[in-house]
């Protein structure tokens, strides 16, 4: 878990990030150019010989641009609706008329935003390939440091491309009147089928790390300071090779450029009082755990520093203690003598869920509302395994589970309700239908901003792609 709390929430607008659907295999892996075998003049889009053969304003699309797109939807297992050859560089084209709004709009996006996309989609892929590095490596025919540093201007795009999408459509608002007279006369085969929720009550402890562990972790902090102010190491080898922040660890600890309200408040409130980049502070203790920090640059209200996580061990007697103790208190509230959501603000320390009576709920990226309703996939896997083996109601025994912070924790945990899966109605479900009619009307904003800038923008193509069926028209002029 990286020291930036923050995770930068992606609106799902119910069009696909370039503009065109994906839903069936294609000839993913050939490399053929939509242009016929039999003309002399046309160039394989496989031949090693790069060219531009779209140009959208005053940005040009690669025949190159085209083939690293076609590799990660087949890394991703991404599946076309029709022929890739033509889908792959409308979706890039569609793509530049946003990035040529965005300019215009001055729409920007944080480095430390981009670097964290990077890291989300370097594990994604590694992820894809069994954790890997050398596969993927294989795969890409690069080494990881050039994949990252080819990522960052792929990030950026798309952060910038999404941010447009954003200013496009919001604005856009439905009212209940609205959804009831969308949803009125459509077939019922029609109307989404909501799938099956639950509700989750936890009551959660954290296992106390014995001293001697916590200074076995400063102790180790402190010497990694003492080998760089003696020249033996740079802070970034370190980081490189002892930090247990893996969003960082790899860029040599270094967050890039971040706001205070990013971070972590105790980790914050060392790194903006830095003022010498050749000097490390002392040790700081974080939700995540222990770190020392090096500045590397401020800039107005923005810092980068480097940093370097340790985590303290939590032995098994302190676990097994924590569980033993969650399980009286779960008893106590099977006998009555309590109730759960009595016993939640005062005996859980998880901050999330106490002061809530233990209720979990999850921000919805679709919609930036608050929710305590889950899909199973959803939940923590370890809570999910326990609360599918409950019934409603039904208290659980003591399990211990790695939190959203990289912690061990102990936890109980309650299942509140259940909502079977069902077709959505009006009454039970009116936040999902909004969502459908809202992501509908953003869905058509989006596309007749599309075909207007189409209109207005310069673009020239290759006459290959004569024969193409696009999803949008006005591309030759």
């Amino acid at each position: 878990m990286s020291i930036i709390k923050r995770i930068i929430p992606v609106v799902m607008i119910a069009v696909p990030l370039f503009g065109v659907a994906a839903s069936s295999y294609s000839n993913m892996t050939s490399m053929s150019s939509p242009a016929s075998p039999a003309d002399p003049d046309s160039v394989a889009i496989g031949t090693v010989i790069d060219e531009v053969i779209w140009v959208v304003g005053d940005e040009a699309i690669l025949r190159s641009d085209v083939e690293t797109m076609r590799m990660q939807a087949a890394l991703e297992g991404v599946k076309w609706s029709g022929n890739p050859d033509c889908i792959i560089p409308e979706q890039l084209a569609v793509q530049k008329l946003f990035k040529h709004q965005a300019v215009i709009d001055s729409i920007e996006v944080t480095d430390a935003d981009v670097a964290q996309e990077v890291e989300q989609q370097i594990n994604y892929w590694l992820e894809m390939v069994d954790g890997s590095r050398e596969r993927l490596e294989e795969y890409k025919h690069q080494p990881l440091s050039q994949i990252r540093n080819d990522l960052r201007d792929e990030m950026k795009d798309r952060q910038v491309v999404q941010r447009m999408k954003r200013k496009l459509v919001e604005d856009i608002s439905v009212t209940p009147a609205e959804v009831r007279r969308y949803f009125k006369d459509m077939p019922q085969d029609s109307i989404p089928f909501v799938p099956t929720e639950v509700e989750v009550q936890i009551i959660q402890q954290t296992p106390r790390v014995e001293q001697e562990e916590l200074d076995r972790v400063k102790d180790e902090l402190r010497d990694y300071t003492d080998r760089v102010n003696r020249g033996e190491a740079s802070f970034q080898t370190l980081a490189r090779l002892y930090s247990e922040d893996p969003g960082t660890a790899r860029r040599g600890g270094e967050l890039g450029l971040v706001g205070r309200g990013t971070l972590d408040p105790a980790f914050a409130t060392v790194a903006f009082n830095l003022t010498d980049p050749k000097k490390i502070s002392k040790i700081v203790e974080s939700e995540f755990g222990f770190h020392i920090i090096q500045l590397i640059e401020k800039r107005g209200d923005k810092v980068n520093v480097r940093h370097i996580l340790r985590k303290p061990i939590v032995s098994d007697a302190a676990v097994d203690k924590a569980l033993v103790r969650l399980d009286s208190i779960a008893n106590d509230i099977r006998s009555g003598k309590f109730t759960f959501e009595d016993a939640a603000p005062v005996l859980s320390d998880d901050k999330d869920t106490k002061n809530s009576k233990g209720l979990m709920s999850t921000n919805m990226m679709q919609t930036g509302h608050t929710s305590s309703r889950f899909r199973m996939q959803d939940l923590p896997p370890e809570i999910a395994k326990v609360v599918d083996t409950l019934q409603v109601g039904q208290i659980s025994s003591s399990f211990k589970m790695i939190n959203q912070r990289g912690k061990t924790v102990c936890v109980i945990a309650k299942l509140k309700n259940r909502i079977e899966g069902h077709k959505a109605t009006v009454t039970e479900d009116f936040q999902v239908l909004k969502d459908v009619v809202q992501n509908k009307r953003q869905e058509e904003r989006i596309h007749q901003w599309v075909v207007d800038k189409i209109k207005t923008v310069y673009t020239h193509l290759n006459d290959e792609f004569k024969n193409c069926q696009f999803e949008f028209e006005g591309w030759f002029k």
